[in-house]
């Protein structure tokens, strides 16, 4: 199971605050408790998404270093509901990583168009039933591990390409529908 760093972690001693900080603070007070004078800036990693079926938007920080920030996960589980029922899951922040490196590998600026994010067991199977194949009957999207994309600008093969470079996860190519498929399951290719 992969660990996941979050935002609500306390730093309570001296010794601990100077071990996760590196050398960018300045220290004072009482031995008990380490006071920051000097905020440290640590760059955030940031992703913008279009839902196509609810024509909604989001863009904002994720993660700053190796810290998923809970607000922006609770708002990214939201915006990616399984868009049939409402049901909201619980992404893996590892899927915006590797979205957040395709896109810096391509150099690519515009938002992500989501086809599909979070699916329920109920939704996957009525999709799987209904569509003549293609929907896997233990599919990751009802673990919130994987997500259907495109990216405006970027031509599909190039972010299929960009995908497999990584070689993180799986990557299903389905250009008849137009998107990538991008998990974080095992590295395969489809």
């Amino acid at each position: 199971m992969r660990q996941v760093k979050r935002a609500d972690m306390v730093i309570n001693t001296r010794r601990s605050l100077l071990k996760a900080s590196g050398f960018g603070l300045l220290l004072v007070g009482a031995p008990a408790l380490a006071k920051v004078t000097t905020p440290v800036k640590i760059p955030g990693r940031q992703i913008g998404m279009n839902h196509l079926h609810t024509s909604e938007r989001i863009g904002l920080v994720y993660a700053r270093g190796p810290v998923y920030l809970d607000p922006a996960l609770d708002k990214l589980n939201v915006f990616l509901r399984d868009h049939y029922t409402h049901e909201v899951g619980s992404m893996d922040p590892g899927l915006y990583d590797i979205l957040h490196d395709i896109r810096n590998a391509l150099g690519a600026r515009g938002h992500y168009e989501i086809i599909s994010g979070y699916r329920s067991p109920k939704t996957n199977e009525r999709l799987r039933t209904t569509r003549g194949g293609g929907v896997a009957k233990r599919s990751l999207h009802m673990d919130g591990k994987a997500i259907d994309v495109r990216l405006p600008g970027v031509p599909l093969k190039d972010l299929r390409e960009a995908a497999i470079a990584l070689e993180r996860g799986g990557v299903g190519y389905y250009p008849r529908d137009n998107f990538v498929h991008v998990d974080t399951g095992k590295f395969r290719t489809w």
